[in-house]
């Protein structure tokens, strides 16, 4: 009988996921083994009935699927917050970001303007209009396609500037993080994690959700640019 604990994550979550997937063996636990792709990936797979133990999702995804009865009742649970932040390419002047006026200055002077799918891309074009700026801006929005980050695109010299989670572009070479979105402008992304309607064992997956919310799971998500949903 295969004793491993198969989980399905966004890629925002991929690192720390992975890592506490390690801790968790080596405190004894069973093997966890998660497969990333793009959230709107995932939600399909999950709805065309994926068999896997675990979900690690954006909290409005998870809700949905919640909603149409693809995950456990009562295990749906939040469990890190990630901002969203900009970046520039390696070697490129680093901008002020401490104001909505820097943050204007800096879209405006940006030639490629990589962001992602999902959430968090959904909330920049948002955002983009909410500054008046939709119209002015639009030749010069690139999407990243899903499951490939935004900051690939600085590297490859595709774009300029980029928006995604922090988790996603902190580790990426070429890619320097300038920093979150200021004051009201701020774009956060709430993670949360559920056992599957499909999940052959599903106290077991039970005991490695307990896990990602414990302290533990806490300090590694800090450490990939994330705080507890609790916090």
């Amino acid at each position: 009988m295969n004793q491993e604990i198969v989980g399905l994550s966004s890629m925002a979550t991929r690192p720390v996921l992975a890592d506490l997937s390690g801790r968790f063996r080596r405190a004894g636990g069973p093997a966890v083994r998660f497969e990333a792709a793009g959230g709107v990936e995932v939600a399909r797979r999950v709805r065309a009935g994926a068999e896997a133990d675990l979900l690690v999702l954006a909290d409005g995804a998870m809700r949905a699927l919640e909603r149409e009865g693809h995950l456990v009742a009562g295990t749906v649970r939040p469990l890190w917050i990630s901002q969203v932040v900009a970046a520039v390419p390696d070697g490129a002047p680093v901008p002020a970001l401490g104001s909505a006026s820097d943050l204007r200055s800096v879209l405006e002077a940006a030639e490629r303007i990589a962001y992602s799918t999902g959430p968090s891309g959904t909330a920049l074009v948002d955002l983009i209009g909410r500054l008046g700026l939709a119209d002015a801006l639009a030749d010069r929005l690139v999407q990243a396609p899903p499951g490939v980050p935004a900051g690939s695109l600085l590297s490859s010299g595709r774009a300029d500037l980029a928006f995604q989670q922090h988790s996603e572009l902190m580790d990426l070479p070429g890619v320097v993080v300038v920093g979150a979105l200021p004051g009201d402008a701020a774009i956060s992304s709430t993670f949360t994690g559920g056992v599957l309607a499909t999940a052959s064992r599903p106290d077991a997956a039970r005991g490695v959700l307990d896990f990602l919310g414990s302290a533990t799971a806490s300090e590694a998500a800090r450490a990939r640019g994330m705080r507890a949903a609790g916090a």
